[in-house]
């Protein structure tokens, strides 16, 4: 049987533990930033095993694909190491922090012929991929023009901190690199259509920040840690005009500074018949607008919604999924293909890793220099 290994034991890492989990595939450990925290964690989540660095796990004989939600900077020398070693890799985005170094991951997996994935989870709520499959069988017509947002509020304090704030960990990019890469491969996923070019306005809300001067847990508050101010250089919002490859425009909000917006991903997809609109907060609905009759919704019911789109629900209509769901979802699909001998790549891969990063990288240049700016 397939057996794997966790790298990074915070708020993600543990998802991946519990999804995992759910599958029935055994974990043998996990890697943390420390010995102890791996320890730690290894105890309080009943694993078998805690590494003290990534060579262990790359020279474990017993596991045959490794998770890797460790900070950013960290995915480029361990997902190398990983592939080099043989093991078949999932990957929390960005896949890297620059193209040239996602490419190379890319090619190392195809010269080993190692399964690879991308954790773009959001795809994997079912009527997502309902969406997709009303685009495709042409039930809006043309996508025309798209509108979409990634709102949060986690970072809307100066007293709010993480590592993603700290640039030698999770690169240049900060908001459009952790949720705005989200709503791009979603909307683009769903429509079929690509980024062609991007005109972006990256901004600095909160340009000083308290930072606490020992860890501090995503998504938590806290205020009584001893502090220093740092001056901030990182987006935690942005507003983006989109051309894409068919013709279609479109505009995005991406804002990790907005007030009382938990986790609020939506788009709304026009096409030359109707539009299809989609909220991650209400994730069992989907909105279908008309121009020559009444609007409707779509509500999850895996006996009426496509076969796809069906593959991620795992419970009957009217029994809600969420979040954890859209892991297990991704997972099922990816160690599906490892154990398979005809492979099917039916998941964000590196090679949309890449892809996301070509984007991102070009909304990061076109925001410099206030221009638009093609895909390269």
């Amino acid at each position: 049987m397939t057996t794997a290994a966790v790298i990074g034991t915070g708020f993600i890492g543990k998802v991946h533990i519990e999804a995992i989990r759910r599958m029935g595939v055994p974990i043998k450990g996990v890697l943390a930033s420390s010995f102890k925290s791996a320890e730690a964690v290894r105890e309080s989540m009943n694993l078998k095993h805690a590494y003290g660095e990534v060579r262990e796990i790359a020279l474990d004989d017993e596991i045959d694909v490794v998770h890797v939600t460790s900070p950013n900077s960290l995915h480029f020398e361990q997902v190398r190491l990983l592939l080099e070693a043989g093991k078949h890799v999932i990957c929390e985005k960005p896949l890297a922090t620059s193209v040239n170094q996602g490419r190379e991951l890319l090619s190392i997996a195809d010269r080993k012929n190692l399964v690879n994935a991308v954790c773009f989870n959001t795809r994997f709520y079912p009527m997502v991929h309902e969406a997709r499959s009303l685009v495709q069988a042409g039930s809006i017509g043309t996508p025309t023009y798209i509108k979409g947002s990634y709102h949060q509020d986690w970072l809307l304090l100066d007293t709010d901190w993480n590592w993603r704030l700290e640039e030698d960990k999770a690169g240049e990019l900060r908001a459009i690199a952790d949720i705005g890469s989200h709503l791009i491969d979603q909307i683009t996923f769903v429509s079929g259509v690509e980024v062609e070019s991007v005109m972006a306005d990256l901004h600095t809300i909160v340009k000083k920040r308290k930072k606490p001067m020992g860890p501090v847990q995503t998504f938590t508050l806290d205020t009584t840690s001893e502090r220093e101010i740092v001056d901030m250089q990182s987006d935690d919002a942005a507003g983006i005009l989109i051309r894409f490859t068919n013709g279609a425009r479109g505009t995005i909000s991406i804002s990790q500074v907005t007030a009382g917006r938990k986790n609020n991903l939506n788009w709304e997809i026009s096409g030359s018949k109707s539009a299809l609109a989609y909220d991650s907060v209400e994730p069992e609905k989907l909105w279908i607008g008309h121009r020559g009759a009444p609007n409707h919704e779509s509500l999850k019911d895996p006996t009426v919604i496509s076969r796809d789109a069906a593959r991620n629900a795992f419970y009957p209509g009217g029994h809600i999924e969420g979040f954890g769901e859209t892991f297990r979802a991704l997972f099922e699909r990816v160690y599906s293909d490892i154990e398979s001998t005809n492979r099917k790549v039916d998941y964000p891969s590196f090679k949309d890793g890449v892809k996301s990063l070509q984007v991102t990288n070009a909304i990061a240049q076109s925001s410099k220099a206030q221009t638009w700016v093609k895909i390269d």
